[in-house]
């Protein structure tokens, strides 16, 4: 039930606590089906009727004590603390049974819709009120479903059983619930904005005065169109709002409309747009006007042949494109533009160039059909789907109706003479063709619908030198359009391209990598280039070039330009390593043409994801290269050599050559481009990686790089926020720096950030956070802007690198908070929360939260809770492990936690003693520290010591008692102490 509503139902607030439940007729549908289901809950299931909820399910009522018939209203059933099951007071209702709940609604009549509505909306998670939150729909039905059925195994319980029953039945009716929804929505019909705007236009073509017109007039509301082709105003646009109109039909008052992606209704403006949906969803505008205009449906049976008839070239026709919406709740890029045509794509040339004789300028289907299709232009582009490695699709903007510009049909006379013509012809013709501005996306357009496309992807494969340059200068134009760039690689021209990087015509040779450099951005492509030889001819045809000369500089350019390409698959950087690419990059880094240098930079910061390529740019020498050039004038060049460093800085070595080469300044330097995101994301991604070694961090406090950062915290993009705060989080090492980030105010904005949702950031600034706190100063600012409590909530979340670092942070808080104790206990169920992570499968969170409960047992009555939430037998069941980090503060844990009761024999009972000898011949200081002061704290009960004897504690013990470490002196002595005072007292007892 509440999974189904918030997956399927539309809410106004999508995914918030307080959204309110819109009354569309998917909505109104599911509601109607639940009230149904409680209405005859107390006929079909009467023993799960009285069954009594965990928590009341309350809302505020419409109803009043008048519709129940008396002054007083509440239930003559009671819970057995005397509490009535149902409770109106002040307009709020309480019910706490299925059986109360039927004969509400029952009671409700018409109002029940409204009952329903208001009780969801108020009770976001009804099955987590219902049965509990461990039944609740927040981890998915699957969940539940498995913790009931495993809970069942184990559990006799008769209330169980019932809970399972009931929880039964709430999973039918959410099953039946998301079939419905799922059958709602996949017959919907999505509008978009070009589809609206090619119907109003074509609507306008025949409105007017005249008797034969269809209507008087339609305009829009608003002449200002956003880029997304949308009208609306952008908090409209996010409930799929595109346009209004406002229509005069002949025989009707004005009608005022909205035009949104679930289709036309009627709305409540005159003067003014009221945007209360007024009548019922129509698919599109014509469909809406036949309802409300017999007039119109008249004039359209009139009009009927110069609606379908074919257009002419000069007049109607119009590239499309369409805009799918995407759920409501998204922002003003809510809609994904992709481009589209009328014409057919198809799968061959030849299939191509008859559908284009047969159809390319064939009007819309939605007029052929008008009123008996969906409304909606098929996706015609045939564009690959593209994987995470590839570049987004290109936002389009809209056109409008605009009629064909001369260049189209230019193009068009031009074609025949690529096809048919002898090679001169066919020359000039591409001669004149690149005398087309081939960036205009019209010509990229026309070349590929009139079948040109092939023409020239066939002269490639010709013996004629200047026909395959004259189609190569207009591939390489053409090619940056994505459609274009799929189309060649569909046609095969990534394998003529690949053949022609043999060719001895250096200009042939440029011309076929830049192509390839277009092309090659998308996955299927950079395979097709590697599964053909390309990278092994990009490689060894630069090998041999010198920087000397100005075609050998130019076949360099182009080639490390393919590479670069190429290079953002893996497969295809380990064949360029094995076709010996790095020694001939390495080679390039060193030359002084910007225009070379980029390409060659850009493929190997794609390269350095893989160890091997981070190896070799150290080994290489290429990092003094890449320091050197963090210099130059060229903001996209510097941009590549600090995401270069930035990846490479993963390791240790790389780290000191940067700060050998005298690369942390001009990085310190680069922070002052604020402007350029790009840049500002790879320079602090590179500043961070390179903060790891401390004596880089003394080095960027030099160049007042932690000022710098701190000034950058507010007003970025996520992605440069995840480096700032994780740079931040390695100077924080040095203590000077935690003082200079609280004088810079960069505090508060640490902590703001700790309310996000980015994984990555929030391991970031949990550990900047925790840094911070080690200072007491800092620590008061954190605990007064409630740090302390965003921390432990992060405890709650999935991911186990951010509950680590969480747990990690909230040890200095405790250490330096004035009354620790007390915050803590202030926290409701946090003392649970943390004990129930000792659970964790996470070798990191283990360790962190073993930390984070030895500060928290420090006191007493915190200790006393812990204990209450069985932490002893959970600590026990972690100490057979051999990670040293986990055994050192697991140990420290054990050691604080025997403070209270009689938690030293319960460590003894649950089979904790003998772990924990072993941990001392751990090769590992710390642990044998940690571990004596526990071993210490648990001598003091007699069957401890006898255990730690018998498991040759004494032998490990006596080699510590000469440590130079005095705690841990005194820990081994006094646990030897306590196991030869107890054998002293055995033997007096037995000789005595």
């Amino acid at each position: 039930m509440g999974a189904a509503l918030a997956r399927a139902a539309q809410w106004t607030a999508a995914g918030s606590g307080n959204g309110t439940l819109e009354i569309t007729p998917l909505n109104e549908s599911l509601l109607n089906q639940i009230i149904k289901f409680a209405e005859d809950f107390s006929t079909r299931h009467p023993q799960e009727a009285v069954f009594l909820f965990r928590e009341p399910l309350e809302w505020k009522t419409q109803l009043d004590c008048s519709v129940f018939g008396k002054a007083t209203v509440q239930s003559e059933a009671k819970d057995k603390d005397g509490q009535p099951l149902l409770l109106l007071m002040a307009s709020t209702l309480r019910v706490r049974s299925f059986d109360q709940l039927s004969h509400l609604l029952q009671i409700a009549m018409e109002k029940k819709l409204k009952e329903a509505r208001a009780c969801l909306e108020a009770n976001r998670d009804p099955i987590g009120k219902i049965l509990g939150s461990e039944y609740g729909t927040v981890e998915g039905e699957d969940m539940s479903m498995l913790h009931l059925l495993d809970k069942m195994k184990k559990d006799d319980d008769p209330e169980t059983e019932m809970k399972m029953k009931i929880f039964l039945l709430l999973y039918q009716l959410d099953l039946q619930l998301l079939n419905s929804s799922l059958k709602e929505i996949s017959q919907d019909i999505r509008l978009s904005p070009a589809a609206i705007n090619n119907e109003v236009n074509l609507l306008k073509n025949f409105s007017g005065k005249g008797g034969d017109t269809v209507l008087e007039s339609l305009e829009y509301t608003s002449d200002y169109i956003f880029s997304n082709g949308c009208r609306a105003p952008p908090w409209r646009q996010v409930h799929g709002e595109i346009c209004y109109l406002v229509i005069k039909p002949h025989d009707t008052d004005p009608l005022y409309v909205t035009c949104s992606t679930a289709g036309v209704f009627l709305n409540g403006g005159k003067d003014d747009i009221h945007y209360e949906r007024r009548s019922d969803v129509y698919k599109d505008i014509v469909t809406f006007l036949r309802e409300r205009s017999p007039r119109f449906v008249e004039s359209m049976a009139r009009q009927e042949y110069n609606f379908f008839k074919e257009p002419t070239y000069e007049k109607n026709y119009q590239r499309m494109e369409v805009v799918d919406a995407k759920v409501s709740g998204q922002s003003q890029n809510l809609y994904d533009f992709t481009e589209k045509n009328v014409c057919e794509k198809v799968k061959s040339s030849a299939a191509r160039r008859r559908s284009i004789d047969k159809k390319k300028f064939e009007p819309s289907m939605k007029w052929k059909n008008t009123g008996k299709t969906s409304g909606r232009f098929e996706d015609v582009s045939g564009s690959s789907s593209e994987t995470e490695e590839d570049e987004e699709q290109p936002v389009r903007r809209q056109e409008g109706n605009t009629d064909l510009p001369s260049e189209y049909w230019g193009i068009q006379k031009l074609a025949k003479y690529l096809k048919g013509g002898d090679p001169t012809a066919t020359v000039i013709a591409l001669c004149s063709m690149r005398d087309f501005n081939l960036a205009q996306e019209t010509c990229q357009m026309a070349i590929r619908d009139i079948g040109c496309l092939e023409v020239l992807i066939n002269l490639l494969d010709t013996e004629e030198i200047k026909c395959q340059i004259g189609s190569l200068k207009i591939l390489k134009e053409i090619s940056q359009n994505t459609l274009i760039r799929h189309a060649i690689a569909d046609l095969g021209g990534l394998q003529i391209m690949v053949k022609i990087l043999d060719s001895p015509d250096k200009d042939l040779k440029c011309l076929a990598a830049e192509t390839i450099a277009n092309v090659a951005r998308f996955q299927q492509a950079r395979r097709t280039v590697r599964q053909h030889g390309g990278i092994k001819r990009l490689v060894m045809g630069s090998t041999s070039l010198t920087p000397y000369q100005a075609k050998d500089t130019e076949i360099a350019r182009c080639g490390a330009l393919a590479l670069w390409s190429c290079s953002k698959s893996t497969k295809n950087k380990e064949a360029i390593r094995k076709a010996g690419g790095i020694p001939l990059l390495a080679r390039w880094l060193k030359c002084s043409h910007a225009d070379i240098l980029t390409p060659v930079v850009g493929t190997l910061q794609e390269c350095a994801s893989e160890p091997s390529y981070r190896l070799a740019i150290r080994t290489e020498g290429m990092i003094e290269n890449l320091v050197k050039n963090l210099s130059s004038e060229h903001e996209e060049l510097q941009m590549h050599c600090a995401s270069a460093i930035f990846k490479c800085a993963e390791d240790k070595e790389t780290r000191d050559l940067v700060r050998q080469h005298g690369g942390l300044q001009p990085l310190s330097v680069l922070l002052g481009n604020s402007e350029n995101k790009q840049l500002l994301a790879a320079v602090t991604g590179a500043i961070w990686k390179c903060a790891i070694s401390g004596e880089n961090v003394s080095k960027f406090q030099e160049y007042k790089a932690v000022e710098a950062l701190v000034g950058l915290l507010t007003d970025q993009p996520e992605e440069v926020l995840v480096n700032i705060v994780g740079a931040l989080g390695e100077c924080c090492q040095e203590p000077i720096n935690r003082t200079i980030i609280r004088k810079c105010g960069g505090i508060p904005p640490l902590v703001k950030l700790l309310t996000g949702t980015d994984q990555a950031l929030l391991v970031n600034v949990t550990k900047a956070v925790g840094a911070c706190a080690i200072e007491p100063e800092n620590m008061m600012i954190i605990d007064h802007l409630d740090g302390v409590r965003l921390l432990w909530s992060l405890l709650k979340n999935p991911n186990p690198d951010v509950q680590a670092n969480a747990a990690w942070a909230i040890c200095p808080c405790i250490e330096n908070a004035k009354d620790a104790g007390e915050m803590v206990r202030s926290f409701v169920g946090g003392l649970e929360l943390i004990v129930n992570l000792l659970k964790s499968k996470n070798k990191e969170v283990l360790a962190s939260v073993c930390a984070a409960i030895t500060n928290i047992a420090k006191d007493e009555e915190n200790l006393a809770v812990l204990t209450d939430h069985g932490v002893i037998p959970l600590l026990s069941k972690l100490t057979n492990t051999n990670n040293d980090k986990l055994r050192r503060h697991l140990a420290e844990a054990i050691s604080h936690c025997c403070m209270w009761g009689s938690n030293r024999v319960a460590f003894g009972e649950t089979k904790a003693i003998a772990p924990l000898v072993r941990y001392l011949k751990s090769k590992d200081p710390s642990v044998h520290r940690a571990t004596a002061q526990a071993l210490y704290q648990l001598s003091e009960d007699p069957n401890n010591c006898i255990t730690m004897h018998e498991n040759g504690v004494v032998k490990l013990l006596l080699a510590m008692v000469g440590s130079t470490d005095e705690t841990l002196q005194e820990a081994a002595a006094g646990c030897i102490a306590n196991i030869r005072r107890l054998a002293l007292a055995t033997e007096k007892a037995k000789y005595g």
